[in-house]
């Protein structure tokens, strides 16, 4: 594969990812609702995912059940951070709109660039430009429109975002040697064994009689989709670029928020959005670096040198 067709392929996953999981927490503020509890919501969605992918893999796709030792742990390792973060996500998600949780979540883009700069990932000039942008935006945004926001819920969803950007560059190791799938799915394992029991053991509430599938569905879909593309997104453009192409989700939770929640931003809110969309222009001037970095943090993470994986690693 070429660098400008892996690059295209890259954005476009990114892209993808970003618009799926713009509509997730739209589809879990409405599950949550709808009469389904935080934990609850979020043990479903996991769960099922990691159920959805391993089905389809283990009928059609055998070859990419194979893990080697290493990786498996680095994906078990993401897999239990961003399981804590969804459960901070979705805690928060109760007492936040959607548009404003989305908006804090907004964040992790800084925090994946602290994290690969811990890792000694090369971040551009430019890079740190949009970074900055990002956060000015993200500022503007959470400015207040009225509504009183738990301070509490506020600190959940920013520590959610400070796990799943810890979660990127981990998976950003592994997918070195690894397929997309292959990742998505012991992720998600990994994560579903942090939601699931966490519901069991401080909720175990079923939801009310009032409570329909559907958005339990959706986000289980949202959820199953936008974990593939967001590593194929990571594995062809690197975490960083991944992660601030995926700002544009804030655009989609707001678009989808208004007309399914009735939820509205300010007019300063709405001057954050723009500045957010420029940093997505800016993305056409980028050129990442997917050089395996010598040393880091998680330069623990790295394939066996023997017992070669035996197909064909480029998805």
């Amino acid at each position: 594969m070429t660098a400008s067709k892996r690059r295209s392929t890259g954005i476009l996953a990114a892209l993808s990812s970003a618009f799926l999981l713009g509509l997730a927490p739209v589809f879990g503020r409405w599950a949550i609702l709808s009469g389904f509890s935080s934990l609850l919501v979020v043990a479903l969605r996991t769960g099922l995912a990691a159920t959805m992918i391993f089905l389809l893999m283990l009928i059609f796709k055998r070859q990419f059940l194979y893990i080697f030792p290493v990786g498996l742990m680095g994906c078990f390792l993401a897999g239990t951070i961003n399981g804590l973060g969804s459960l901070l996500y979705y805690m928060a998600l109760g007492d936040l709109p959607a548009s404003l949780g989305q908006l804090l979540y907004a964040l992790y883009p800084i925090f994946v660039a602290l994290f690969s700069l811990l890792d000694k990932q090369p971040i551009s000039r430019l890079t740190m430009i949009r970074v900055g942008l990002a956060l000015f935006a993200v500022l503007l945004l959470t400015q207040p429109n009225g509504a009183a926001v738990p301070f509490s819920a506020i600190l959940m969803m920013i520590g959610s975002a400070a796990l799943y950007a810890l979660h990127i560059p981990i998976n950003q190791r592994v997918l070195y040697e690894i397929p997309a799938p292959t990742v998505t799915l012991y992720t998600l394992l990994a994560m579903s064994l942090v939601t699931i029991p966490a519901y069991l053991f401080f909720d175990r509430s079923l939801p009310s009689s009032t409570a329909g599938g559907l958005p339990i569905l959706l986000l289980t879909l949202v959820t199953f989709f936008s974990r593939f593309t967001l590593f194929l997104g990571i594995k062809k453009i690197g975490g960083v670029q991944t992660a601030l192409l995926g700002l544009s989700e804030i655009f989609i939770t707001i678009v989808v928020s208004h007309y399914l929640l009735n939820e509205n931003l300010t007019l300063t809110q709405w001057l954050g959005a723009g500045i957010l969309g420029a940093t997505l222009l800016l993305a056409a001037l980028e050129k990442p670096n997917l050089q395996r970095p010598k040393g880091g943090w998680l330069a623990w993470i790295h394939p066996p040198q023997i017992n070669p994986i035996p197909w064909n690693l480029e998805d």
